[in-house]
């Protein structure tokens, strides 16, 4: 059918314009906040591209759920401002009857959303959870960026460096300033190595010297060494074992029902089932009068948009926190949507009704 196809073809066309518009803006910030965190030596440099493209999976989901609904808006506006819906409506096709082509079109984006939602969100996260432990697991002294101080994670070290080009493991020139509460000391030398001991890291210097004070006493105290080694940092424990609910599997957070994982759960049907549910809500919210130059539907339809997804985080909040229960928070969140999309459209469709009647009795009258 001739109504069939040109929806779904124009609301294909805006759907893939409007997810590379999304895309493109949502991993040009990604990247400046990765590149950030990789200048700051929270992230290692090498895997700032790889980190970027599991952030950009996790936020897949949104982004597509997102483009969807303003696919749908934008389309059936257009059709209203050039009456190309009064068309329809005159010729007995209700507002009810655009959900078909409409659902035909989206069915396929719901289905990769369901699927991201349930399965690549943990499997994201839980690659995440690795590169931050693999990057854990290197020294203090290979996380410093040559030629810029940096202080260690637990803030009781700073240090500057000078990298070796032929070994990562191996720095020129080091400067490290120790505190402690009763001490401060500062050592330098000509070169540095990290060696791995087990699960211990200790750092091996060569020619240099060490000035220390007592803060108590105020006694300083000066030594100068051709070989000196101490513990670069404290042992790394694995955190593989103690995975947080976001970086476990859907049929892990089912067979531990606690309610963070049933709030993480909620979390992620609740990207499924409100991603259906704004679909329905674009075809009620998209409605304007094409005499009218503003375009207030599209600003309404996104705030909308908001603050439904705000209620998905906060029902996760709710049941995380065992204040309702899993089932509640989704008919609450969900089936409360639905009911008000599935209202939406009622109303829509029997003010169109009233309208044909109105035509017809106008027509009449004039006629007779």
């Amino acid at each position: 059918m001739l109504f069939d196809s040109t929806l779904r073809r124009e609301l294909a066309r805006n759907f893939g314009a409007t997810l590379v518009v999304i895309l493109t803006i949502v991993l040009t910030m990604m990247l400046i906040r990765t590149l950030g965190q990789a200048a700051g030596g929270q992230v290692a440099p090498q895997d700032v591209i790889l980190l970027l493209g599991y952030v950009a999976l996790g936020h897949l989901p949104t982004m597509l759920a997102l483009s969807l609904f303003i696919a749908v808006v934008a389309t059936l506006s257009r059709m209203y401002r050039e009456s190309e819906m009064t068309i329809w409506f005159a010729s007995g096709v209700g507002l009810t009857r655009f959900v078909r082509p409409v659902l035909r079109v989206c069915w396929p984006v719901l289905l990769v959303i369901g699927l991201l939602a349930l399965f690549v969100w943990p499997w994201q996260n839980q690659r995440g959870v690795e590169l931050k432990e693999r990057f854990e697991r290197r020294s203090d002294l290979s996380r410093v960026t040559p030629g810029q101080f940096q202080t260690s994670n637990d803030g009781k070290r700073v240090f500057f460096i000078e990298r070796d080009a032929a070994d990562s493991r191996t720095g020129r020139n080091v400067f490290i300033l120790n505190s402690q509460p009763d001490s401060e000391s500062v050592t330098s030398a000509r070169s540095g190595r990290i060696e791995l001991v087990g699960d211990d890291r200790f750092l091996q210097l060569t020619r240099g010297q060490q000035n220390e004070e007592n803060m108590k006493t105020g006694d300083k105290t000066r030594a100068r060494f051709e070989g000196y080694s101490a513990r670069a940092g404290e042992r790394v424990i694995s955190g593989m074992d103690d995975l947080p609910p976001k970086a476990r599997t859907s049929l892990a957070l089912l067979q531990e029902p606690t309610a963070r994982n049933q709030g993480e759960l909620v979390w992620r049907l609740g990207l499924l089932f409100g991603a259906a549910n704004m679909m329905l809500l674009g075809i009620g919210l998209s409605a304007t009068n094409p005499r009218r130059a503003s375009n207030w539907n599209l600003l309404f339809a996104l705030l909308a948009f908001a603050t439904y997804y705000n209620a998905i985080n906060l029902s996760q909040a709710w049941v995380a926190g065992g204040k309702v229960s899993m089932g509640a928070a989704l008919a609450l969140a969900h089936g409360g949507a639905f009911l008000i999309a599935i209202g939406l459209l009622w109303w829509r469709e029997t003010g169109n009704r009233r309208g044909r009647w109105r035509a017809r009795l106008t027509a009449g009258a004039a006629g007779a």
